[in-house]
């Protein structure tokens, strides 16, 4: 879990990877702040992503040498755990991507992957707030980014978008607006 005590070694992590120069598109990719924090909050015990992101060692070890050149990282080791519908979630968040940049198919995969988690999305993540997960919403899905209106809290939210591309429904009132379960898909997450 998250909480004010593992803020200072986060933080340290999280700017020894952004000192990290890095060269071409990854200099100027708007994902690479957001990229650093999942790194630094995976390495420092916060969310449920196992030590390659989701990713698989190769694909891990070029996003680190591209973005954060140089840097090791001395990593959690947190199990990998499947997700029944990680193919149909993987799906929906790739018929949605900005298409700008190829960070969008590495993020595809980590928000996926955290999906698993039990806690709030931007937890799983290992975010230290859910502003984060807003931001990275909006830069590699902007159409789902706008599609949440209400401001529902992201994991549900996706889950809604897969369940309704799949045909299924599972909130008994015709709207959120009425739904006894209102309190729990809305409002804040801290």
């Amino acid at each position: 879990m998250n909480g004010p005590d593992r803020l200072p070694t986060r933080a340290m992590l999280f700017a020894g990877l952004l000192a990290a120069p890095a060269v071409g598109a990854a200099a100027c990719d708007p994902n690479r702040p957001l990229l650093a924090s999942i790194v630094a909050g995976q390495a420092d015990g916060a969310g449920c992503l196992p030590a390659d992101l989701g990713l698989g060692e190769a694909r891990y070890a070029s996003l680190l040498a591209g973005f954060f050149p140089g840097q090791t990282v001395d990593r959690r080791n947190t199990p990998a755990v499947d997700l029944p519908e990680f193919e149909e979630l993987q799906r929906l968040l790739l018929d949605h991507r900005a298409g700008l940049r190829e960070s969008e198919l590495w993020v595809v995969d980590i928000l996926t992957t955290a999906c698993v988690g039990m806690d709030h999305l931007w937890q799983d993540l290992g975010f230290t707030g859910r502003d984060e997960l807003t931001r990275l919403m909006q830069v590699n899905f902007p159409t789902l980014a706008a599609a949440n209106t209400g401001d529902m809290k992201w994991k549900k939210f996706l889950y809604r978008q897969f369940c309704s591309r799949e045909g299924i429904y599972v909130c008994p009132a015709p709207s959120c607006g009425v739904c006894k379960d209102y309190a729990k898909c809305f409002g804040p997450e801290n």
